[in-house]
């Protein structure tokens, strides 16, 4: 079973170790952090801002990943969205996809936004297909617009409407529910 709790302060060195995780690191536009006190500083701040939001992502009861939304005091209800599993474990059983449904409910019910979007690295495969089922709809293409890793990596932009994940919102939750990853 998947859900979302708030972000807290007793998160910030579990998120830094997740951060720190090859397999997270290789899809973030950043470099890998190395200092927990910088670390704990920027989570600090993020916490602090009324512009964004997190979530710990929950499989099972356990926190496995990490959901943000950026941009909430904008005047074009839009934010952006970024996610990992940090936890291997949990990687490959479907938490990001019910994560993300989870998040879209919280953004486009709880704070009103009527667009979601993402930059996603174009060679990550798995983020494309789980945002793509989730419903959202490549918006544009940035080539060589991250180095990262001794080269350029082109960048996808994506986005989900309110109305859309409205219209998909039912049958991506049954098959969620289906599949034991979130409650009815």
């Amino acid at each position: 079973m998947i859900e979302l709790r708030d972000v807290a302060e007793s998160d910030v060195e579990r998120l830094f170790a997740w951060r720190r995780e090859p397999e997270v690191d290789r899809w973030m536009y950043g470099a890998i952090p190395t200092d927990l006190s910088v670390y704990r500083d920027w989570f600090e701040e993020f916490r602090a801002d009324p512009d964004r939001t997190g979530w710990i992502i929950l499989y099972r009861g356990a926190p496995t990943g990490f959901l943000t939304l950026t941009g909430l005091s904008g005047p074009n209800q839009a934010a952006q969205w970024g996610w990992y599993v940090g936890d291997a474990s949990a990687r490959g059983r479907g938490v990001g996809r019910a994560a993300q449904a989870l998040g879209l409910d919280r953004a486009f019910h709880d704070y009103g936004l009527q667009k979601v979007w993402s930059e996603v690295l174009a060679d990550n495969d798995a983020a494309l297909k789980a945002q793509a089922a989730a419903g959202f709809q490549r918006e544009g293409y940035l080539r060589r617009a991250v180095f990262k890793a001794g080269r350029f990596h082109d960048v996808v932009l994506l986005a989900i409407l309110a109305e859309d994940w409205a219209e998909r919102r039912g049958a991506v939750l049954a098959g969620l529910e289906r599949s034991g990853l979130v409650k009815g």
